[in-house]
């Protein structure tokens, strides 16, 4: 199986947006970063793939399999921004619950999570700061023998020292070649850290679909005045935007570009610079 998830053309229509005709993959073994501003289309696509809402269209593959049964579902970790669990709940007590949902629920595995993460375990979740319940969400995805982790702006509000050690965690889980993981954000640096592949939705389409170190090694920004952005070769843009001083072009291929315009001033782009310029810039 070369694909923890394939998703082929997926489509869901609300009256004031349609989610349209999205298709990428999660290949085994890799950490694929989901990207696009709030609204674009993110929790849309993570709620079809996981069979919370109904899809108009497409098809959605899971760990090789099209239907979410309870084998599959077992072997899937959720985790969602916001609380994950009933407020008046213990991290004990998850366990308990958990035990009686999946067979394959992993106490010791559980327990020394918390313990690694400095979680109480008889401390009700409603007096958790918010990147406490984040992490008590994660210990729970990562303790029930999960090869495919999903999660859709785990992320976002906590600070960057619990950032940080989540992001770690999601490091040590891809070590092993079995496990996958979809990650939604639009805190970029996160992805940046360990992604290897990005996909970026922008109303409701796929913009892209491409390896990070493609983004982050191969394009640029090609910085210029207006004499000079006249006389480039607009086939070699992606996209241009106009700022206050100079034009700033998106290019694919910094070395290339370089030796084509020696005196252009071309710099590395970052995957926030890359999104902005494409949903701001003109083709």
């Amino acid at each position: 199986m070369n694909n923890a998830l394939t998703v082929s053309g997926l489509t869901k229509m609300y009256r004031d947006f349609t989610l349209d005709n999205v298709s990428f993959s999660v290949p085994s073994g890799s950490v694929v970063g989901l990207i696009g501003e709030n609204g674009a289309g993110k929790s849309t696509t993570v709620n079809a793939v996981l069979g919370l809402i109904q899809k108009e269209a497409g098809q959605v593959s899971i760990l090789g399999r099209e239907e979410l049964d309870d084998d599959i579902k077992e072997q899937i970790g959720v985790v969602f921004d916001g609380s994950n669990y009933p407020e008046i709940l213990s991290p004990g007590k998850i366990n308990r619950i958990m035990k009686n949902i999946y067979r394959s629920w992993e106490e010791q595995t559980y327990y020394s999570l918390l313990k690694r993460l400095s979680l109480p375990a008889d401390k009700p979740i409603k007096q958790f700061s918010k990147g406490m319940k984040m992490k008590l969400a994660i210990c729970a995805a990562l303790s029930h023998h999960s090869k495919f982790l999903i999660l859709d702006e785990a992320t976002s509000g906590l600070d960057p020292v619990v950032r940080d050690d989540i992001l770690d965690m999601l490091l040590d889980f891809v070590q092993d070649e079995e496990h996958s993981i979809l990650v939604s954000s639009h805190i970029t640096s996160d992805l940046e850290k360990i992604a290897d592949y990005i996909v970026f939705i922008h109303e409701g389409k796929v913009v892209f679909s491409k390896a990070k170190d493609e983004l982050t090694e191969q394009y640029g920004i090609l910085k210029c005045g207006a004499a000079q952005f006249d006389a480039l070769d607009k086939s070699d843009s992606i996209v241009y935007r106009k700022m206050d001083y100079e034009w700033q072009v998106l290019i694919s291929d910094r070395q290339e570009m370089q030796k084509k315009y020696p005196k252009a001033m071309i710099v590395p782009a970052t995957i926030d610079e890359i999104m902005l310029l494409y949903v701001k810039g003109e083709k």
